[in-house]
């Protein structure tokens, strides 16, 4: 082993990052070692850890608010397994469809290696419409040849598209948007006002969850977003789910992701829609949202905005590059920010391998999520101490360096890559309107108030935007 925290280091710096009380973390078991999954990444402390730390967080609330003083247990073998759960879960038995696009991955340029992200239409058109080429594998690697990996890169930003150009951890410290996100927080709080007394939760009633009451708008996509929110959910948050009838969405991950939420649409270039969510605003105490950066401030619900409309509010903002640097208003997702950062080249180098080799999870995206979940507590309990409103911003590429920082794993690529079989003691069955469904428990337990979803996942727009 080479890494540079054990998981009680880890988690401790994660809570001191979070302001929380230092006495805190000795109430927290942590179960399991490295390797978890086949990487040479920390990739099971990552899991292990930014789980415990959101469970962590829960618990404290629940303790502010009368509730008993809970021991956190988290394993690693199942908070690996919840790193990936949308690997095992299973809808009537059978696995979804599969997320990725036909012509999504790792291609060789004229000079290196790029990675295509296509699994939403649009990004998938305009990427063929830049190569001129037909819909197929094949044509477009024979297109990728003719182009230098950062010049793709740089084309498709320019055309709103989404492309990687494969670094190495050594050229992403010297890109701007490296030593940028270098300089920043593994995640940031900060305060929206000066002005308000403190906002008690109301206390919980005997054996309620720590999070009960908690009013939470989750206007996030595909993994981070959403796994934040059902995190929030587990714990005992009212999560309200707001999409788009024309955004698009990964169906196959919402039965995952989508689980302890309601699940309502909004249309924010209307009118009528952006008067619907300043309503829910009104009865909400945090607003997680994951657009591109600036993207709902062109519609009035900026971080300073939303704090106008709804003092005391808690937003989260969730974005790849962070929200600084060259590279801050740039479209990401993992698979991207994991090329681009210098992983898939240090995973393909401790592997042996000659092509890039990607992570055995979308470990950004699911830690962003814990840590995502994390920082809204954390804002949560600053305002039932302090008051006001709170911002919290995390990114994909500051988990990435978080990530790196927690060290190497030696021989950690031949671990064995546990299959559904294998984690079969860690799924729970329900029924939702999609079928009965078969999932990973969450893996933040908590003694007195186990986590759980009281709502079955759903389909998009199944509730009205209400309370």
């Amino acid at each position: 082993m080479t890494l540079l925290h054990t998981p009680h280091e880890a988690l401790r710096c994660l809570w001191t990052a979070a302001g929380g009380d230092p006495s805190a973390p000795a109430a927290v078991a942590l179960e399991g070692e490295e390797p978890a999954l086949p990487s040479s990444f920390a990739v099971g402390t990552a899991a292990q850890v930014s789980i415990a730390a959101a469970a962590l967080a829960a618990r404290e609330i629940g303790r502010l608010r009368g509730g008993p003083a809970q021991q956190v247990r988290v394993h690693m073998r199942h908070a690996a397994a919840e790193f990936r759960s949308e690997r095992y879960l299973r809808v009537n038995g059978a696995a979804p469809a599969d997320p990725w696009d036909r012509i999504a991955g790792l291609y060789r340029t004229g000079d290196g290696w790029v990675r295509l992200h296509t699994n939403f239409e649009h990004h998938r058109d305009g990427m063929l419409a830049l190569l001129g080429c037909a819909y197929d594998k094949a044509s477009v690697a024979q297109a990728l040849l003719g182009w230098q990996a950062v010049a793709l890169e740089t084309a498709a930003a320019e055309a709103g598209l989404c492309a990687s150009a494969l670094r190495s951890f050594e050229q992403w410290d010297a890109h701007a948007q490296g030593r940028a996100v270098a300089a920043m927080p593994v995640f940031s709080i900060e305060r929206l006002d000066d002005g308000l007394a403190p906002m008690p939760l109301a206390p919980l009633p005997a054996g309620a969850l720590p999070l009960q009451g908690v009013r939470v708008l989750d206007l996030t996509r595909v993994i981070a977003g959403p796994v934040a929110g059902r995190t929030l959910a587990a714990y005992g948050a009212d999560v309200m789910l707001i999409t788009a009838p024309h955004l698009p969405a990964i169906a196959s991950l919402v039965p995952d992701t989508g689980r302890g939420k309601q699940a309502a649409q909004l249309d924010l270039r209307e009118a009528a829609g952006r008067d619907s969510l300043r309503s829910l605003l009104r009865g909400a105490d945090v607003f997680l949202q994951a657009y591109r950066p600036g993207g709902l401030a062109a519609l009035g619900f900026g971080p300073h905005e939303l704090a106008r409309l709804r003092p005391g509010i808690v937003v989260a903002s969730l974005s790849a590059y962070g929200a600084s640097g060259p590279w801050a208003p740039r479209h990401g997702y993992d698979s991207l920010v994991q090329t681009a950062t210098g992983f898939n080249a240090a995973e393909a180098e401790a592997a042996g391998a000659a092509q890039p080799q990607a992570l055995p999870a979308q470990a950004l995206d699911h830690a962003s999520g814990y840590l995502l979940a994390l920082g809204i507590q954390a804002a949560l309990m600053r305002r039932m101490v302090h008051g006001g409103s709170w911002h919290v911003q995390v990114s994909l590429a500051q988990t990435a360096h978080w990530l790196r920082g927690l060290g190497r794993v030696a021989g950690g690529v031949t671990a064995a890559d546990p299959g559904f079989d294998d984690v079969g003691d860690l799924l729970e069955t329900s029924g939702s309107p999609f079928g009965t469904l078969t999932a990973v428990r969450h893996a933040g337990v908590l003694s007195a108030t186990p986590p759980r979803w009281e709502r079955p996942a759903v389909p998009l727009g199944t509730h009205a935007p209400a309370w």
